[in-house]
């Protein structure tokens, strides 16, 4: 017998996200978007409810909360607005090599760097080349923030942080506008804090993908829910265009794709929390999840007809969304991989061509 029940924390959990988002996010979605940010009020109404710390440590000051609460939290968040739930996040997912590899410095010097209002980190992928004499030199052409005040690089097995010599450009926002948007780079940084460890390293990307799958999984909901939604009050030839049958199939095909998505993103959650050492699950799940994206936003847009190119409707906002999504941490591309390689049972050796 399979129990899929959260349990009354996690339900409550949800359902304190769910509030926050319909309540907070929704209402001011595209004020926040022309902001480049939330304001105080949304902020402070974050961290009231105990999600700013949600997996801080409990001698942190944090819920002590693992990946499940996570995925579950960022699903709701970005159901309303996933630009938003990034810039309410101080830390994001560069929070993940400090406490998988070890507190200590790392993680001091992250939450010191992240304290004043607004203030954020990023998390990076490196070569190893990218690590010059003690320093870090690095461009990266898009990051999901206005300002960056610590990076966290994850390089090979080490995570190395960063807190000076970081440039943030800003650029025009696209997908994601609520949180910014810069160029980043690194030039001659110097390093702030260290920590090394192979499976640590692992399990850091692992949570890094599910949660930018989660967040996914919020968009991709939303433009599932407002596209069916639509179809039933839209009508034609006297009856609504949801109950043709072409329009019902397509309706289906898109909440299969996320229903499916979503169990994949929680079994790696639950067998990452469960301590199991599976990095293939969270990237199979990420790579799921942009599979589904890739067709759910530009069907929402289909069903909605030419309204699903006006900002007066939520669709054109899930599809730049869900694309900008998609290429975090290597996209599509590296995450299949890595699943490949894991289900191929040898993490270290390279796919070759046939």
């Amino acid at each position: 017998m399979f129990d899929l029940d959260l349990g009354d924390e996690l339900d409550l959990l949800v359902e304190t996200a769910r509030k926050l988002a319909s309540e907070e996010l929704r209402p001011r979605l595209r004020s926040a978007e022309a902001a480049r940010g939330v304001d105080g009020a949304v902020r402070e109404a974050f961290a009231a409810i105990g999600l700013a710390g949600l997996e801080l440590p409990e001698e942190r000051g944090g819920a002590g909360l693992g990946p499940l609460a996570r995925v579950l939290v960022n699903e709701e968040l970005a159901a309303a607005d996933a630009g938003a739930a990034l810039a309410l996040d101080a830390t994001g997912p560069a929070l993940y090599p400090a406490l998988e590899l070890g507190e200590g410095e790392l993680l001091e010097g992250l939450l010191e760097a992240v304290a004043p209002p607004g203030a954020r980190a990023a998390l990076l992928e490196l070569d190893p080349d990218a690590l010059r004499d003690g320093r870090l030199h690095a461009e990266l052409p898009w990051w999901p923030a206005d300002r960056v005040e610590a990076v966290v690089a994850l390089v090979g097995d080490e995570a190395l942080l960063v807190r000076d010599g970081i440039a943030a450009t800003p650029l025009p926002g696209a997908g994601l506008r609520a949180a910014g948007a810069c160029q980043l780079q690194l030039e001659d940084a110097p390093i702030a804090g260290r920590a090394k460890g192979a499976a640590g390293a692992a399990r850091a990307r692992a949570r890094a993908r599910l949660y930018a799958a989660s967040l996914l999984l919020g968009v991709l909901r939303d433009a599932c829910d407002f596209s069916r939604a639509y179809a039933q009050e839209r009508h034609a030839f006297g009856r609504p265009i949801a109950h043709h049958q072409g329009l019902a199939f397509l309706i289906t095909d898109m909440q299969m794709a996320v229903d499916g998505a979503r169990l994949l993103v929680h079994e790696a959650a639950w067998r990452l929390e469960a301590g199991a050492a599976d990095a293939g699950a969270a990237a199979a799940a990420f790579a799921q999840c942009i599979d589904a994206s890739r067709w759910v936003g530009p069907a929402g847009v289909q069903i909605l007809g030419g309204h699903g190119f006006m900002a007066d409707y939520p669709m054109e906002k899930a599809m730049r969304e869900a694309r900008a999504l998609g290429l975090w941490l290597g996209g599509f591309d590296a995450a299949i991989e890595d699943a490949g390689r894991a289900l191929c049972e040898d993490a270290s050796a390279p796919l070759e061509l046939c």
